[in-house]
């Protein structure tokens, strides 16, 4: 067991040097520098991992640096938070560098960039802020969201930056679609769709009651019709059956070469299995319709099934005829199904269905 042990850590370490050469020599110095410096720090003495830091550090804080200088001096729009990411991938290797005492011995002055990165974090901010005024300002719901996300960005580089926050909100409250719902059961089953209504909220989607007063016209309305619920009226019972025939070993005699042989009898049986099933069905319908033009965007039938099915068998003849399958069959006995159970599991299939359809539908939104 130890022995395993000791191959499958060589093992590990072996992938480890493989993947930090690897990440080195595609010009990935920072994917090298970590991968050298996390096995450097469970083998503080494994040269392959010093060879690959000693060599991808100067090249990843380098490649780092200029890549930031370049940005900056070519404007690009996202400079500044391009920066932050880069000043942040400095530390980040300077603060795993120091929690490995390999890594130490090979790299003992790693560089920082916390001054530079308190000089970036609010032109970050401003960066992102202006982003989202100028996705705000195209008065899409679209653009609402890449402006709530911009806002966003904005607040986690400075919290409370300008009006980040209020913004977040404004951009939130432009960019959700507003769903009105109404519920009409046709059938005489009581029952309830709005699971379904519930699994399918989620940020930028709204669904409120249509009786519900709000402020707010819906951009859509929603209704849920529950059709009813069908089941058979009794289940229905199959069987087919088999004839058994085999050999089994019932003692064991000397043969004539003196050696003991197996005493083999015939056995025989016939097998009859039954298998009963019963099945049922939820309906239900939705229709989606535009609140202004009232053109209908969608307008779905849905279904939820569910069946019952049970199996068990009898025989007549020798038991030993049996396999162990079939013996655990005929200990059985006949039974019938719980029709509470039928409708749950049709319903639960229904809402499932129905929140699909639903998930499908306002995934484009």
């Amino acid at each position: 067991m130890k022995k395993l042990y000791v191959a499958f850590f060589s093992l590990l370490l072996l992938q480890a040097c493989t993947s930090g050469k690897s990440a080195l020599s595609h010009g990935n110095y920072y994917e090298a520098v970590l991968e050298s410096v996390n096995r450097l720090r469970s083998s503080q003495d494994n040269k392959k991992a010093k060879a690959v830091l000693q060599k991808a550090y100067p090249l990843a804080v380098e490649y780092i640096d200029t890549g930031i200088k370049n940005e900056i001096a070519a404007d690009n729009p996202r400079k500044w938070r391009n920066a932050v990411r880069g000043y942040e991938q400095i530390n980040h290797m300077s603060d795993q560098i120091k929690t490995s005492l390999g890594a130490m011995k090979v790299i003992a002055q790693p560089a920082t960039r916390y001054a530079e990165l308190k000089d970036a974090r609010p032109k970050a901010a401003e960066e992102s802020y202006a982003e989202g005024i100028t996705a705000l300002m195209k008065n899409t719901r679209d653009d609402a969201k890449k402006a709530y996300f911009a806002f966003k960005e904005a607040n986690d580089y400075e919290s409370g930056y300008r009006e980040s926050i209020e913004m977040m909100t404004q951009a939130e409250f432009n960019a959700t679609l507003r769903v009105a719902y109404e519920e009409i059961n046709a059938s005489n089953y009581n029952a309830s769709l709005q699971p379904a209504i519930n699994a399918v909220k989620r940020q930028f989607l709204s669904f409120r009651p249509i009786n519900q007063k709000d402020t707010v016209p819906p951009d859509q309305t929603l209704r849920l019709i529950f059709n009813g619920y069908q089941e058979e009226g009794a289940a229905r019972t199959t069987t087919t059956s088999e004839t058994l025939n085999k050999e089994i070993k019932t003692g064991e005699k000397k043969g004539a070469d003196g050696k003991t042989v197996d005493i083999m009898t015939p056995v025989s049986a016939k097998i009859t299995y039954y298998r009963k099933s019963k099945s049922a069905m939820g309906m239900a319908k939705f229709i989606i319709t535009d609140a202004g033009s009232q053109a209908v965007l969608q307008d779905e039938t849905v279904e939820g099934r569910s069946i019952w099915q049970y199996e068990w068998a009898s025989y007549s003849g020798d038991l030993r005829a049996l396999n162990a399958s079939q013996q655990s069959l005929v200990k059985l006995k006949e039974t019938s199904p719980n029709d509470r159970d039928l409708f749950n599991q049709a319903m639960r299939n229904l809402e499932n269905n129905l929140e699909q359809r639903l998930r499908g539908f306002y995934s484009q939104y």
